[in-house]
């Protein structure tokens, strides 16, 4: 007999490990549902680069918030968590377990422990960081954090002005690093939480990653890119994968540099993944090719 509360299980990895098939095998077996934490994979415009499961893998189990924004939205983590919740509240009435998926450890975090709250600083900060983005680009700001929170720096997606900016205005403003505000939160759920994580070689995930790019290539990546070029100012195109064709189609890169970029940005990506994951003692690890039914005898062996 299952325990009291039902329970979310987290499928945790970096990049092109095989999160969607995974969690697809284990949702089948349970007769359950995925949520996904993947905030790459929330906008509806995006869809080779951002490795969105096929119509195939869609079918294949219910999903919940797969490109259901627009790049147009604002929207933020603590927008997600509160829409989450509120979708496992609903779903956990006809379900015992769920599953949320995702290389977004930042979301994952969301759902499961809430968000960490942060002391407010003056607007005047962060407008003077955005100006000093435009006019100087985002290397000094990300200096700047490195000398002021080297243990975020080490941790936030260092390429993204967005992350950056919030990072620093925190630190400015309170003349804290943003680190120390971390991992304070700790919000009562009314669900039990499994997280599972998924990990390989790292010259495996490389060359997992070189491969996904290759066939992102050849599915129409660079043709999805030149359709979003002229919107690509929209913070949710800062992203690896169509920022570096940006630079192709600027005449700054050649395509083998730009698609080289893609590869080496990717991989820099999973490390970070990696680094944020292995963070959490809790987690339950399996090798990337581990059968399907032995991840299920170990959930099995928590939930009953």
């Amino acid at each position: 007999m299952l325990k009291n509360k039902p329970y979310l299980v987290s499928i945790v990895g970096p990049t092109a490990i095989g999160k969607t098939a995974k969690s697809i095998a284990l949702a089948k077996h349970f007769s359950s549902e995925i949520l996904s934490a993947d905030s790459r994979q929330f906008y509806q415009e995006m869809n080779i680069g951002t490795a969105v499961p096929s119509l195939e893998e869609l079918a294949a189990a219910p999903h919940h918030f797969i490109q259901h924004i627009s790049i147009h939205d604002n929207y933020s983590v603590g927008d997600f968590e509160k829409q989450s919740i509120n979708k496992l509240k609903d779903l956990f009435k006809k379900h015992k377990i769920l599953f949320l998926v995702g290389g977004s450890g930042l979301y994952i975090d969301a759902v499961n422990k809430g968000l960490d709250h942060f002391p407010k600083v003056g607007a005047a900060i962060r407008e003077g960081l955005n100006e000093r983005l435009n006019k100087e680009g985002i290397e000094p700001l990300q200096l700047q954090l490195k000398n002021l929170d080297p243990l975020h720096y080490k941790n936030v997606a260092i390429s993204n002005p967005q992350r950056v900016i919030r990072a620093l205005e925190i630190c400015l403003g309170t003349g804290q690093p943003y680190s120390s505000f971390l991992n304070h939160s700790d919000k009562k759920r009314d669900f039990n939480i499994i997280k599972i994580g998924l990990d390989a070689p790292r010259p495996l995930i490389y060359e997992r990653i070189e491969k996904r790019v290759d066939l992102m290539i050849e599915a129409g990546l660079i043709e999805e890119a030149k359709k979003l070029y002229p919107l690509r100012n929209l913070n949710a195109l800062n992203t690896v994968g169509y920022k570096e064709l940006f630079n192709y189609f600027d005449g700054e890169w050649s395509l083998e540099f730009a698609i080289s970029e893609i590869k080496k940005n990717t991989r820099r990506f999973s490390k970070r993944q990696l680094t944020w994951f292995k963070k959490d003692e809790n987690t339950i690890w399996f090798s990337y090719d581990s059968l399907p039914e032995k991840i299920i005898e170990s959930i099995t062996q928590k939930i009953y």
